[in-house]
């Protein structure tokens, strides 16, 4: 299957509920007005664009239709499209500009997290740079056997230690041993919950002075994995870690598996954070580089 197929496939449940209502609604009013406003504003909330979103998105629709006069609602959709495209330009690539370069990797448990970290370290691994794991989410049970069985899978090392050790410990020697082994790339994986949520800001802030301090000058991510079939509760999430931990980009898992995509939208709009990839289904290839054209391709495909 080709790259858009996959995303288009990936985003049908999306498409089918947020698409297909709109094009009902288009379909069934002859006139633009504020009435066809309010039902496309409420279509894009129960997509899980968020209310501020949806709010901006009919905002600069009035004022595209007002610019160029049109008329026709058949002509909306097309508008639409653009405003929607133009909210999620932005820059979605990874920073691996120097060697080491640092990934953290955030979020928390139940999102997909280790497994992403595995499937992000298999592509990167195939570009031909060497990764390393380091295994510093030490309090959630069979954490760190999950991620060895992907370093396995991913041809990259591990540096472990055992569970309840001291995370930030965990990516001091694995900053220590990717310098001293060449390694291209450190992805550290982070603890999902702790005890509560400033417990868990403390212990990000922590491993954060460890890679300052170990690796200063290298390129670094901050990534917060979000579960795309939580919807609005992913956009909470985002907006409780963006100050907190510094973030320089989303990964939305299980976008197959949800109509609430929306939430893309959302999040890149409201919180002005880069979507670097996207999760459209459970094989390793399935993790994608964000692309906003594709996307807004794929979400308006007919």
């Amino acid at each position: 299957m080709g790259l858009f197929s996959k995303i288009s496939e990936g985003l049908k449940k999306t498409r089918d509920s947020m698409m297909g209502k709109v094009e009902q609604v288009l379909n069934s009013f002859t006139k633009i007005d504020e009435d066809l406003f309010d039902e496309l504003e409420e279509i894009l909330i129960s997509a899980d664009v968020g209310t501020h979103t949806a709010a901006e998105i009919c905002k600069r629709l009035r004022a595209a239709i007002k610019q160029r006069g049109v008329t026709d609602s058949s002509e909306v959709k097309a508008l639409m499209k653009d405003i929607i495209a133009e909210m999620l330009q932005g820059d979605s690539g990874l920073d691996l500009s120097t060697k080491p370069s640092v990934i953290l990797v955030i979020g928390v448990n139940g999102v997909g997290k280790t497994t992403t970290i595995g499937k992000l370290a298999a592509a990167l691994t195939q570009q031909g740079k060497k990764v390393l794991l380091a295994a510093a989410d030490t309090f959630r049970a069979a954490a760190i056997e999950q991620l060895e069985i992907w370093a396995q899978r991913a041809g990259a090392e591990l540096v472990k230690q055992s569970e309840g050790s001291d995370p930030a410990a965990v990516v001091f020697d694995a900053l220590s041993a990717g310098k001293a082994r060449g390694a291209d790339v450190i992805i550290c994986d982070t603890a999902g919950r702790l005890h509560n949520k400033k417990n868990l800001m403390e212990e990000l802030a922590k491993i954060s002075r460890v890679i300052a301090r170990e690796t200063p000058g290298c390129a670094q991510e901050v990534l917060l994995v979000l579960d795309a079939t939580t919807g609005q509760n992913a956009l909470n999430q985002a907006r409780q870690f963006k100050d907190a931990a510094g973030l320089t980009g989303i990964i939305l898992t299980k976008l197959d598996g949800t109509a609430k995509g929306g939430v893309v939208i959302g999040i890149k709009e409201e919180l002005q954070i880069p979507i670097k990839f996207i999760g459209v289904g459970e094989k390793v290839e399935d993790l994608r580089p964000f692309d906003s054209r594709e996307f807004v391709d794929a979400l308006f495909q007919e």
